[in-house]
């Protein structure tokens, strides 16, 4: 069992050339497969986006929170969550 759900999976696929520039993924399995390789991760809302981004060494002090959801590595899920996906 994978830890990101229906919902991760296919708002990724959907909105892949965010972050790609272009869809290059060519079906659902695929997304799931790029998500696992990349170790995405799903956070509960910005605040832990924000965390994650910071343990990770990134500066983002100067970022809004506005700032932050509209990076390309970061997919706002229509549930509130946010997918962190660095490609």
């Amino acid at each position: 069992m994978n830890q990101y759900d229906k919902e991760c999976v296919t708002y990724f696929f959907e909105h892949q050339s965010q972050l790609f520039g272009k869809n290059i993924l060519e079906d659902i399995e695929e997304a799931e497969e790029f998500l696992e390789d990349c170790m995405a991760v799903v956070c509960k809302n910005i605040k832990e986006v924000r965390a994650f981004f910071e343990d990770e060494g990134a500066d983002i002090g100067e970022l809004s929170n506005e700032e932050l959801k509209e990076a390309a590595e970061v997919f706002a899920l229509p549930d509130g969550r946010f997918l962190v996906v660095e490609g």
